[in-house]
């Protein structure tokens, strides 16, 4: 679909009519906007997200950013384009609300990879720790959790703690990781990884950098420590969005999901993105796949059939929601 027709291409159709039927001369954005309208409803998307989407969406943003739109709307229906976890985040801030997202199977990796019995077992290790969860995480994680964190307030998360209280991390230990290198505040890292940002190829990165000799190279904080040696500036979406616009440079390699080139290329016009390159011969590795099951196809249905509808387990809500609140509090 192009983003000014609003209408499926032939090459689009087939596969869109045999799987949901959706007419191939519906005007999509025309027709989410109508829908979003009659139920009074909020589309939040990330960074990450399709252009599309975020051309569609009423606010796109990080995950801070997102669940700060979260807590504040006054919607009835929230409809989240995005992964599960942010999903589950909307919910928890806003439990009797509808809170719907166009592809349920739209997970993360990193969420995954910490299963909550497995990091409740694993946190009776330490029994005198604080614990901060990246909000990369399940709603049972966060349960676990004392205090909650994004990318963009990960370091002022972790400087409200006092200096002598033992402090866990979780589950990016790439982000952990960083964050004891430049704020020097030792901490126990569960080894989580981001399948997207550890794939990163330093050696093709370095490649790049001959070819384009301007090029800054920008990198998110998930990625492996051998990338963010060789970044001109590190930080997340929202950092890496602000430096583009704000630097002098004209080019910049992009080491993150290639979803936010979209909005540089947006806020920083004749400016040019190069994604960074994944490790082999996989081009389409640097993208994240569970952002892209979204679609502008399953967020027009979405709101058409009102579903999926995510749900948080009651005994969770309370328990997830005041580590989020805290840190709401503190990014203020």
């Amino acid at each position: 679909m192009g983003i000014g027709g609003g209408k499926l291409s032939e090459t689009a159709t087939s596969g869109v009519m045999s799987l949901s039927g959706i007419d191939p001369e519906l005007d999509l954005f025309a027709e989410i906007d109508r829908m979003r309208r009659s139920m009074n409803a909020v589309i939040l998307a990330h960074f990450y997200q399709e252009g599309e989407i975020q051309d569609i969406a009423d606010f796109v943003g990080d995950s801070l950013a997102l669940a700060q739109s979260a807590a504040e709307t006054d919607a009835d229906v929230i409809v989240f384009a995005g992964v599960h976890f942010m999903a589950e985040t909307a919910k928890i801030l806003n439990p009797d609300k509808p809170v719907l997202v166009p592809d349920m199977d739209a997970g993360c990796s990193l969420a995954d990879g910490c299963p909550g019995p497995a990091f409740k077992k694993w946190l009776e290790n330490y029994p005198d720790h604080f614990v901060i969860s990246y909000i990369n995480c399940s709603a049972e994680v966060k349960a676990l959790s004392d205090l909650i964190c994004t990318s963009s307030n990960a370091a002022k998360m972790v400087a409200s703690v006092p200096p002598d209280q033992k402090i866990v991390f979780a589950p990016d230990r790439h982000l952990g990781r960083w964050l004891v290198e430049t704020i020097g505040r030792d901490m126990v890292l569960w080894p989580g990884t981001c399948q997207v940002h550890e794939i990163f190829s330093e050696k093709k990165i370095v490649q790049l950098k001959v070819r384009h000799p301007e090029a800054k190279v920008i990198a998110h904080p998930e990625c492996e420590r051998s990338v963010l040696a060789i970044a001109d500036h590190v930080g997340s979406t929202s950092s890496l969005l602000n430096f583009v616009q704000e630097d002098e440079g004209q080019e910049f390699i992009v080491a993150t999901e290639p979803g936010i080139i979209h909005q540089m290329e947006r806020k920083a016009p004749g400016k040019t993105f190069i994604p960074a390159p994944a490790r082999g011969a996989c081009e389409a590795c640097n993208e994240c796949p569970h952002m892209k099951l979204n679609t502008l196809e399953k967020l027009y249905l979405c709101l058409k059939n009102k579903r999926p509808e995510l749900h948080v387990a009651e005994e969770l809500l309370d328990r997830a929601r005041l580590p989020i609140e805290r840190m709401l509090e503190l990014s203020r």
